[in-house]
């Protein structure tokens, strides 16, 4: 009877313990990472089946300033360094759990006008009635536009017909219905084969020589530190599996 019992106590030690390492997540991403991070964590929950990771999607500038204001989220994906950085230097993010996990691509996307031949042509003409943006005080993607256009002297020309999406997925939704002709969207929305602008209309890639890089910062928050959900997922966003599904959605992995 005792050795029955030491087994049956054994056993339900071993359980208390897997269990206790099975924990939730919420986790903060920028908008234009959600298809691809949602691809990422459906290969992690067949390695980690005990973990569940809830995302929350929105423009960066937003989510930083949830996360400033208490927002309960274990770890930030930004659109950007600077958000990510800033998240550490207001003592609210774990310094070492810093990394860049992706680099983003900016595409002018049009499925009226002939974009792929002639981009800087048909911005200068300026024919169509809206161009998509999104907007640049609380979007990198936004920011890296309009930056572009300036740099190129286009800017005064298309200022009267930008129309500014809360976040790079707002600005793709109004090229994608058709309510602006022509917009600068993020490459990832563009070669997702759910999108639905995938293989139609055209596309032309901003070249990245031509404006800042879009470095996106990963950073566990000081909630998520001792999360071992959170543990498990950042360390396999660094894998060649995550890192293949990142680049397949068109984004860079230095």
């Amino acid at each position: 009877m005792k050795k029955i019992v030491s087994i049956t106590g054994l056993f339900v030690g071993l359980t208390f313990s897997a269990l206790s390492y099975a924990q939730n997540a919420t986790v903060a991403v920028a908008a234009n990472f959600t298809k691809t991070i949602e691809s990422v964590n459906e290969a992690f929950v067949k390695k980690h089946p005990e973990h569940h990771i809830k995302f929350s999607f929105g423009p960066t500038g937003k989510l930083f300033a949830q996360i400033k204001n208490g927002a309960p989220f274990d770890a930030f994906f930004a659109a950007d360094e600077k958000r990510a950085k800033k998240t550490i230097e207001a003592g609210l993010g774990e310094a070492d759990s810093y990394f860049v996990y992706a680099q983003g691509k900016i595409a002018l996307y049009s499925a009226k006008y002939p974009v792929a031949k002639s981009p800087l042509e048909v911005l200068k003409q300026a024919q169509f009635n809206h161009l998509a943006i999104a907007n640049p005080k609380t979007a990198p993607y936004g920011e890296r536009a309009q930056a572009y256009l300036m740099k190129q002297g286009l800017y005064n020309g298309v200022k009267a017909k930008i129309v500014n999406g809360e976040s790079i997925a707002h600005a793709f939704q109004y090229v994608a219905t058709g309510n602006a002709e022509i917009g600068f969207v993020a490459m990832s929305q563009i070669v997702d084969p759910q999108s639905p602008i995938y293989q139609k209309g055209q596309y032309w890639v901003v070249p990245q020589a031509d404006y800042q890089p879009i470095n996106q910062g990963a950073v566990v928050t000081l909630r998520g530190k001792e999360n071992a959900a959170i543990k498990d997922f950042m360390a396999f966003m660094k894998t060649p599996e995550a890192i293949k599904i990142i680049e397949s959605y068109g984004y860079g992995v230095n």
